[in-house]
């Protein structure tokens, strides 16, 4: 399968997940992206078109850390990114995994934001 084919599969996948999820300000969007560097998450109401929450491998808070896009870095970022939605008064999420399969860094993120209080 060439890459072209299989960019465009992935982003039908999206589209096909976006008609289905959408996020509030009582219970946002949680969409979480990779690329082959880095890991970006952000908690995002719809209906007001706006970012509640962001947080990244790149963010100030864990430039430190030397994180990138491997699966402990995924459950450092949930970790994170779940205690930042905490204090922001986030309790709930949809989460949005942007087209990808739950499983490995996808699941190890979701989890560790599941042990650091989101539900969803």
């Amino acid at each position: 399968m060439d890459l072209k084919n299989k960019t465009k599969l992935r982003q039908k996948r999206v589209w096909r997940i976006r008609k289905k999820i959408t996020g509030t300000n009582e219970r946002p969007r949680l969409c979480v992206s990779f690329s082959n560097a880095h890991i970006y998450a952000q908690a995002i109401d719809d209906e007001a078109e706006k970012t509640l929450v962001s947080l990244s491998t790149l963010s100030k808070d864990l430039r430190d850390s030397k994180l990138n896009s491997n699966v402990e870095s995924a459950i450092a970022l949930g970790k994170a990114f779940g205690e930042k939605a905490k204090a922001a008064n986030i309790e709930s999420v949809v989460f949005d995994r942007h087209g990808r399969r739950y499983h490995g860094r996808v699941k190890a993120f979701a989890e560790a934001a599941r042990e650091a209080g989101l539900k969803f």
